[in-house]
């Protein structure tokens, strides 16, 4: 399915490695800039990784970790953000080289260096362990973007403090910072850096426009200035960030019409119109057959309010596009198709059953444990989403499908609000469509501006739980007219309780934990909610009232103490008086 983004960045790379004075070059770099849509999802690649001298397989951990990171980074799913696709894979090639150190009879140190380079549409990203380094130059500027892990032995002397394979946890530095037309980034191992000031590297660049004579300028002076260790540098130019014009991005997302309003027997693209399933002021739904397999699926076709709105077409592509990407049997499947389209909409499964807000008006009191199996349905749903780094943004009751029977299964099925950080990341010369979701489910402080993250999709996971279990919502109405900080101060939760007398306290403070307005003091992750539901926490487990009645209990007892002290304290005086 291709995408509509094209985000390209047009680049000039050079470099060099040479032994130099060593006995063996323990240096290793590498350069990999896709000529296809990974270059907007990925971006481009530079990398360069030194041997550390006192390991002895400091050459081969280099090189070791220049191709793997190359091989498996532009692997990793194209949603992701560069940020967690390098961090994944610099994991595992961290975990390997320590456990390659540690294997049995063969004890070798395999230790180096790492800075790795990532441009991605308007953005560079960093990633650095060690003392190799990456530089920017602009203009006359130039300035090191990572900072040596050493640590001192002596005045004269240091040591690595931090490096691949030097331990289990990998403490990477990450930064990402704006690019421009015309940046220039060197990578250098210390062999060159130790050796050139600032004024000569500027020099050098000035000189030469030729970026492969430059990089072997950087060796020789470097050399010859008494380097005695192996000498490696990289240079890659940003020549052009090729911005998306407004016009052309728009021309690529009109370049299919809207579709006609549909009505039952209609045909499209070889699909038959059934039945409207759904309309809104957004979008429609339709039951459709494919003429030629006789599948039935349900088709999603855009609002014709939009069809001049670009953020709008942007939005609706994007779910087709995301929703081929989330696999899971919780989340409803996106259909493919080979007949060339005419139009623009997408096909989504047909399923079976009915809507959660139909089961809850149908089942106000529910078994506990159908209704935790729902939940944890829900949850496991919401969680393949989040491990392709989307968030859902429009949980409710109305956007998820239950089916009784044969046995109880339950389907995620919109992706109108979903937030992409992959996606994000890639500049567009428009006004990204931004939907914040049902006011009664979702995450209050999204409305203020702050993005609260998987934070936010729990927050709409508890409110769906709460009225699975009490036919109500946690704060009524309320959530509605909640636009500032103050009118969020004013809402008071209300306990499950009220509405089912059967839930416990711990469950209550439970879905009080994952629905309160605070976010620091809501629930971190889906499991730990999940845990405290089905198994009560030992700080939930007390009674308030009875808490309550005991102070009290306890205060009356001192005050009934006190007083027989003060008339102790009175017969004694007037006994010696």
């Amino acid at each position: 399915m291709p995408m509509h983004l094209q985000s390209e960045i047009r680049l000039s790379q050079a470099h060099t490695s040479r032994t130099g004075r060593k006995q063996r070059n323990e240096d290793c770099l590498g350069f990999f800039a896709p000529d296809d849509q990974l270059l907007t999802t990925k971006g481009a690649c530079a990398i360069i990784a030194d041997g550390v001298s006192s390991a002895e397989a400091g050459g081969e951990a280099a090189e070791l970790c220049v191709n793997e990171f190359i091989n498996d980074y532009f692997d990793t799913p194209d949603i992701w953000t560069v940020k967690k696709s390098a961090q994944k894979v610099l994991t595992a090639i961290n975990r390997s080289l320590y456990s390659r150190s540690h294997e049995y009879l063969a004890s070798r140190g395999w230790l180096c260096t790492l800075s790795v380079l990532i441009l991605k549409s308007h953005t560079a990203h960093i990633f650095h362990i060690g003392d190799s380094r990456i530089y920017r130059i602009r203009g006359d500027h130039m300035e090191c973007l990572t900072k040596d892990h050493t640590a001192p032995l002596s005045k004269s002397n240091s040591c690595l403090a931090r490096a691949m394979g030097m331990d289990t946890r990998l403490d990477l530095d990450y930064r990402a910072l704006a690019t421009e037309s015309g940046d220039l980034f060197l990578l250098s191992t210390d062999g060159i850096h130790d050796y050139l000031d600032t004024q000569q590297v500027l020099a050098i660049i000035q000189q030469n426009q030729d970026l492969e004579l430059a990089c072997e300028l950087f060796s020789q002076t470097a050399y010859d200035a008494g380097s005695s260790d192996n000498l490696s540098c990289q240079l890659v130019r940003v020549d052009e960030l090729v911005a998306d014009h407004i016009d052309d991005l728009t021309d690529r997302l009109t370049d299919l019409p809207f579709p006609p309003d549909l009505n039952p027997g209609m045909t499209m693209d070889g699909y038959e119109v059934v039945k409207e399933i759904y309309a809104s002021s957004r979008s429609q739904l339709y039951e459709v057959k494919d003429k030629h397999t006789g599948q039935h699926w349900v088709m999603k076709t855009p609002s014709p309010n939009y069809d001049d709105d670009p953020g709008y077409i942007e939005r609706f592509i994007m779910e087709e596009w995301v929703g081929a990407r989330i696999t899971s049997p919780h989340v409803v499947k996106i259909g493919a198709t080979s007949k060339p389209k005419h139009f623009l909409y997408y096909l989504m499964e047909k399923l079976e059953g009915v809507t959660l807000e139909q089961w809850i008006e149908e089942n106000p009191f529910p078994r506990p444990s159908v209704a935790i199996e729902i939940v944890k349905q829900i949850a496991a749903g919401l969680s393949a989403f989040h491990k392709r780094e989307t968030l859902h943004q429009d949980l409710k009751p109305g956007n998820i499908m239950i089916r009784m029977e044969p046995e109880l299964h339950v389907t995620l099925v919109d992706f109108g609000s979903v937030y992409v950080a992959g996606i994000d990341e890639i500049f567009v010369p428009l006004e990204r469509d931004r939907i914040l979701g049902t006011a009664h489910y979702a995450d209050p402080l999204l409305r203020l501006g702050q993005n609260t993250g998987i934070q936010g999709d729990l927050f709409s996971l508890a409110s769906i739980t709460y009225e699975i279990f009490t036919s109500h919502l946690a704060y009524g109405n309320a959530l509605e007219n909640c636009d500032t900080p103050a009118q969020l101060e004013k809402l008071r939760y209300i306990p499950a309780d009220r509405y089912n007398p059967i839930v416990p306290i711990w469950f209550d403070r439970t879905l009080r934990k994952g629905l309160t307005i605070t976010q620091p003091d809501r629930y971190q992750s889906i499991g730990d909610f999940l845990q405290d539901l089905t198994q009560p926490n030992p700080e939930f487990v007390h009674d308030d009232k009875q808490d309550q009645e005991s102070n009290r209990t306890l205060f009356w007892q001192a005050m009934s103490l006190v007083w027989f002290l003060v008339s102790l304290f009175l017969i004694a005086a007037l006994w010696l008086k």
